[in-house]
């Protein structure tokens, strides 16, 4: 019947006005996302685990192979074994850090977008706000100062042991494999300043050396220090990204808080 008929279809016009209505609101809540901060946060995570994970087990691996091949005496490694342990502590700090200044700067992030202006009212700055942003900025460019050096600091137990691992490649190469010379090829790890010089024996030649290449410990140790190196690298981005956003939501905040707008960065 023609009743009928007007019944489904203004029931089916009503449907319809239901998906547009979903599907614009999906886009809305998608287009406030502050996607360069999610980025950011995602690399940031990502970089401080494998900086944090493959450096604590890195370092516990250099301390077994100073013990057992290069310094045989405690006493001559006391200070840079204690060293290391502090680092170590260091990391579990920087760890935890990281993750709650990670999830502060995300939400900072999501606060300063549209959707939540659609949904909390209407977009209002105040100078507590505007100087919390600005204390973000500060402290971002601090970090990713400071994630510069421990990136390049990082780099250098990777160069220490890729010369361990090219004096070993020497060794095994046809040139020199069963010759005397090979007795002659040897790496004195106290020419690095983490041993002191009259540690002993402090210099593996030949063989021995060979033998070290070979064992778990420094291929593992070796392996992480790149990782954890690559993990700083990350970071460093992922602070950089920081930067740009904090930045921006700042100058936002600064010279447009009378205006009805909001950064979506």
């Amino acid at each position: 019947t023609k009743p009928a008929m007007e019944t489904a279809a203004e029931e089916n016009t009503e449907q319809s006005q239901e998906r547009k209505g979903c599907f614009e609101c999906c886009i809305k809540c998608l287009g406030g996302v502050p996607y360069a901060s999610l980025v950011a946060t995602i690399l940031c995570f990502s970089g401080v685990a494998l900086f944090c994970g493959c450096g604590h087990v890195a370092l516990a691996g250099t301390v077994a192979i100073l013990e057992q091949h290069f310094s045989t005496n405690t006493s001559d490694h006391a200070l840079l074994s204690e060293v290391i342990q502090l680092m170590q502590y260091v990391i579990y700090g920087i760890a935890s850090f990281f993750f709650l200044y990670g999830i502060i700067l995300l939400a900072e992030g999501f606060y300063t977008t549209s959707a939540v202006k659609e949904l909390h009212g209407e977009f209002k700055t105040t100078a507590c706000g505007r100087c919390i942003s600005g204390m973000f900025v500060f402290l971002t460019y601090v970090l990713g100062v400071a994630w510069l050096g421990v990136f390049g600091f990082s780099a250098v137990p990777v160069f220490m042991f890729y010369n361990i691992w090219s004096t070993c490649e020497v060794i095994k190469s046809p040139q020199t494999n069963g010759t005397a010379g090979v007795e002659q090829i040897c790496v004195d790890i106290r020419q690095y300043g983490i041993i002191p010089w009259n540690a002993f024996p402090g210099r593996i030649c030949g063989s021995a050396l060979e033998n070290i290449c070979n064992t778990n410990e420094f291929y593992m140790s070796y392996h992480l220090f790149i990782v954890a190196c690559a993990g700083a690298g990350a970071t460093v981005i992922a602070l950089l990204i920081y930067m740009m956003a904090t930045t921006y939501n700042y100058a936002v905040l600064k010279f447009k808080s009378r205006e009805d707008c909001c950064t979506k960065f």
